[in-house]
Formats: C-alpha cells, sequence, structure tokens
C-alpha cells in the first residue's frame, strides 16, 4: 500500500495549545528540527516515527535532505511509513525517512545508544515489527533504542552512474542511514542517549548493512561498536552486475533514461522490483549495496577487513541451522532422501563443489543423521555460514577486537526440525520471545536464554565488550583457537565448533551469489 500524503515530523501536526489535551505523562522531547511528543508505556518513554529526512520523492535515487524546522509539537505517537516494496503489509510511500525511540527518561542520563537495522535482504520490512519493540531492553539494561526505516530495493540501491543517473545512486539506502546516525549524534542527547556510544547491530540484510556502514568513510565517525547477526555479506555487489540489474529494471517498468525512471508513479517502479532477477533467475531482482568507488569504495570483507575499522569492536553471530528458515517446508514434509539428497544441497549451496561428494563426506562425519539432517547442515554450511567465517578471520587477521556466537537453540515447531534456523535470534537479543512472530516459544528455558543474549549485547554497547555475568567468559576470537559462543540451553564456548563442516568446505571460495 502506497501513500504519498507529505506529513510534516511524523503522523501529523499538533498545534502548540493541544499540550493541553494531553495525559502529563505523555513525553515531550526537543530536537533540533522541533519538539516531538510521544508515549509513557509502563514507565519506558516511546517515540515513534520521528522524522530524520525530508520526503525523498524529491530526491529519487541521491541522497536524502534533512527535514524541514517544524513549529509546535510533532505527534510522534505512530509508527511512519514504511520504504516503497513488494509484499509489503503496512503504510509505505517514498516519505519514509522515521526512526523509533525507546528511552527510559529524557534526562542527561548518557546511557548507551543500540540503532538496530532490520533486515529484509535491503528489500523488505521496516523498523516498525514487533520484534525490535526495545521496552525490553530499556528496563532490562537502562539503554537507549533506536530502530529506523530508510529507502530499500531499487529506490535504495538501483546502481544508475553508469546509465547517467546519480553517483550515489548504488548506496542511497546505506546513505539514509548515514542521514540517521547523523541525527542520533545532533539529538539522542535529548532523548537520555550518549552520543559517543552508539552501537549499530542488524540481521541478515541490516546485519550485512552493518559491516558495510564499517567500509564506508562518511558513517564510521557516526558509531562506536558494531554487531552483525547473520550479515553473511562479504562483498557488496559488483558496479557491472548492479548496471545490468539497474538496467534490465528500467526496461520492466518502461524507462527509456534515468529521467523517465525518475517521473514514473512509485507503484510502476515497486511493479517492476517483483521482476525475477536477470543474473541469478530466480527470486525477485536483487539491489545491495555497490561498490560505487565514492559511498563505498570498497567492499566490507575483500581483501581484507578495512583497517580504517580495526578499532571498532564487532560481534559476528550466526545460527547453527540458517537455511531452516528456507527450506522448512521440504524439511517438514521428509521427503530427503539418499538418492535426492545431492540434488537438494547443488540448489542450495554457493560453494562449488561436488555434491555427491558432499554427500560421502556428511554421511562420514555424521553417520547417525538422516538424509533431511544432512540437508539441513550441509546447506547452511555451504550456504550462510562461510561469509560469517571470513568476517571473522579476516578481523583476527588486523588483530581487530571481535567475538562469534552461534546460537544452538532450535525452534520448537514441528518437533525441533527446522534446528536453529535464520531470524530465531531476533527475539532473544531482543529479549522479546513473548513477541507477535517470536519463533522462539515463550517458555522457561527460551526466556532465560533470551535474558543472556541480550544482557550480552547491552554489555557490548555500554563497554564494547559483551562478557558481562550472564554468560560464561567470552574470549575475543582468533585464529588459533577461534572461540565461539553456543547460546543454548547450555551456554558455553567452544573452540572451532563444526571443525570438520568447516574443514570440508574450505576446500572452494566463497562467492556471495549475484555480487
Amino acid at each position: 500500500m502506497i501513500d504519498r500524503r507529505a506529513v510534516i515530523g511524523g503522523a501529523m501536526l499538533l498545534p502548540a495549545g493541544a499540550a493541553l489535551a494531553k495525559a502529563p505523562a505523555d513525553p515531550v522531547a526537543t530536537t533540533r528540527h522541533g519538539r516531538v511528543r510521544g508515549v509513557n508505556e509502563q514507565g519506558v518513554l516511546v517515540f515513534r516515527g520521528v522524522r530524520y529526512g525530508a520526503d525523498t520523492r524529491t530526491r529519487r535515487f541521491r541522497r536524502a535532505l534533512p527535514p524541514q524546522p517544524w513549529r509546535g509539537i510533532a505527534d510522534a505517537t505512530r509508527h511512519g511509513r514504511a520504504a516503497p516494496q513488494t509484499r509489503v503489509d503496512e503504510p509505505a510511500g517514498e516519505d519514509c525517512l522515521f526512526l523509533n525511540i525507546w528511552t527510559p527518561a529524557l534526562d542527561a542520563g548518557k546511557r548507551p545508544v543500540m540503532v538496530y537495522l532490520h533486515g529484509g535482504a535491503h528489500a523488505h520490512g521496516s523498523g516498525s515489527d514487533p520484534l525490535y519493540d526495545g521496552s525490553r531492553l530499556v528496563r532490562r539494561g537502562d539503554v537507549v533504542v533506536v530502530t529506523l526505516n530508510h529507502r530499500l530495493a531499487a529506490l535504495g540501491y538501483a546502481y544508475l552512474a553508469q546509465l547517467g543517473g546519480p553517483a550515489e545512486s548504488g548506496n542511497v539506502g546505506n546513505l539514509d542511514i548515514v542521514l540517521a546516525l547523523r541525527w542520533v549524534r545532533d539529538n539522542i542527547a535529548g532523548f537520555g542517549g550518549d552520543p559517543s556510544r552508539v552501537t549499530i547491530f542488524g540481521q541478515s540484510g541490516g546485519g550485512a548493512k552493518v559491516v558495510t556502514l564499517m567500509a564506508m568513510p562518511e558513517a564510521r565517525p557516526l558509531f562506536h561498536r558494531a554487531a552483525t547477526m547473520s550479515g553473511q555479506h562479504v562483498t557488496a555487489a559488483g558496479p557491472m552486475h548492479a548496471t545490468a540489474r539497474a538496467r534490465a529494471w528500467m526496461a520492466r517498468a518502461g524507462a527509456a533514461d534515468v529521467a523517465a525512471l525518475d517521473a514514473l508513479p512509485v507503484e510502476r517502479l515497486v511493479e517492476a522490483m517483483g521482476m525475477t532477477d536477470p543474473l541469478e533467475g530466480k527470486g525477485e531482482i536483487s539491489f545491495v549495496s555497490t561498490l560505487d568507488h565514492g559511498a563505498l569504495p570498497r567492499h566490507p570483507f575483500v581483501p581484507d577487513a578495512p583497517r580504517e575499522a580495526a578499532h571498532i569492536p564487532l560481534i559476528v553471530g550466526n545460527t547453527h541451522d540458517e537455511t531452516g528458515f528456507w527450506i522448512g517446508d521440504i524439511l517438514k514434509r521428509g521427503d530427503t532422501t539418499w538418492d535426492n539428497l545431492a540434488g537438494r544441497i547443488a540448489a542450495q549451496v554457493t560453494k562449488d563443489v561436488a555434491p555427491d561428494w558432499v554427500v560421502k563426506r556428511y554421511r562420514e562425519i555424521y553417520p547417525e543423521r538422516t538424509p533431511g539432517q544432512i540437508l539441513l547442515a550441509a546447506s547452511t554450511a555451504g550456504r550462510s555460514w562461510p561469509g560469517h567465517l571470513i568476517q571473522a578471520e579476516e578481523r583476527a587477521r588486523i588483530g581487530a577486537p571481535t567475538w562469534m556466537y552461534q546460537l544452538d537453540f532450535p525452534a520448537p515447531e514441528a518437533g525441533g526440525i527446522l534446528g536453529a534456523f535464520h531470524t530465531l535470534d531476533i527475539p532473544l537479543v531482543f529479549d522479546n520471545t513473548g513477541a507477535q512472530g517470536a519463533r522462539t516459544g515463550d517458555g522457561p528455558e527460551a526466556r532465560r536464554l533470551a535474558g543472556r543474549m541480550a544482557d550480552a549485547f547491552i554489555a557490548f554497547a555500554r563497554t564494547g565488550d559483551p562478557n558481562c555475568a550472564s554468560v560464561p567468559a567470552w574470549p575475543r576470537f582468533d585464529l588459533d583457537r577461534r572461540a565461539t559462543m553456543l547460546f543454548d540451553t547450555d551456554t558455553r564456548v567452544v573452540a572451532d565448533p563444526r571443525r570438520e563442516e568447516r574443514l570440508l568446505w574450505s576446500v572452494a571460495p566463497y562467492i556471495k551469489p549475484g555480487g
């Protein structure tokens, strides 16, 4: 649903005298652009839909501008619009640069600030998902939590520079995040936060944006710790591949040139974004951060980890069974056999190795496992895990402070056969196992584990080190021991977990799909 209505400062503006009609407990904060009114939700002050950037319709494919100042008090009790995208189930539109804030108080508390970047493969989602509600982190750790919306898919990442478009077009979604981080720097003290202790963390596409921002010169000064959760990006999109995608998308939208593209209704652009990816031949067309030699001058982890970001502490996290998220229907059917296993593995992995050899080796490593269990293990280790390992390894090579975790706690659905799949760590880190959409279950074990993960992330935001009383001693990752925190009912540190699988897949290089 695309909503073109222009809104200033949030959902609406209230006249200055309207404060008399509101409950005294409703908080009013002052930003550099104007005042905003939030709500008090059981002692947590919440501001939703706070504008950090101007309407992007007039800046399509270009760097966004800060908002114009407003008079009166802007209502900040409802989420702002999500970015235009396919399969959206909330109000969306090009006027989408809004953020949400949870804080204990508006005093000068100088609390750690935790800025979350949502997932969705650079194409879907927003900062308003109930799983990202920051209330429990605020109560648990006396921190300030921020989530945000920014431009996605082609509107955020279509690289048009080689086609006559703006030089920054392949990264304007990331530049929106930079604008939001500047807003945090300039305004978060008025919400009880410390602008000198900003942590960015994100899952999947959000985690990929985290590590990409570490490679962006104008982003690096705006945050001080970082955590990527299943954000396995090692490279951005190359400019030639990104140009090929942009050209195909323009053709599908019916635009002869960038000027025509800029003039098209946003509905036409979104419809064209649903086309099959021209390089991968499957899925929707894929737009991600682009190596544009300007805003993003290098890949996040090729040829190495950026030394300019070596001072920024980093958590690298993954789940034990990432691909259970994508192949859940196959696993639930239970029809994987020794005869079709090799073909099913080949359809999932990104490493170019002989699938029959993979099956042979996995049967030697795990002789007790069923074909379905080997499919889950091999597809995860040959698709998602390698990127996480490269991130941690390259950071270790330059001596940068890095901690690695693996979520082993399985989702309870379908008798646990999906394992600890992609996205399962989100409600645990936010301590939101009882929230809508959480698939962890909300039993005692899930709540206990959520407390441990949340406490570690809070400690990291506060000090730059995730060690705290809730978890065992968590060493930094190095190439000798490869210490990894396994979050499970029995949370513990293990040296080089799944070593045999790591060595099995190490015979072939990791290639990010479609890059």
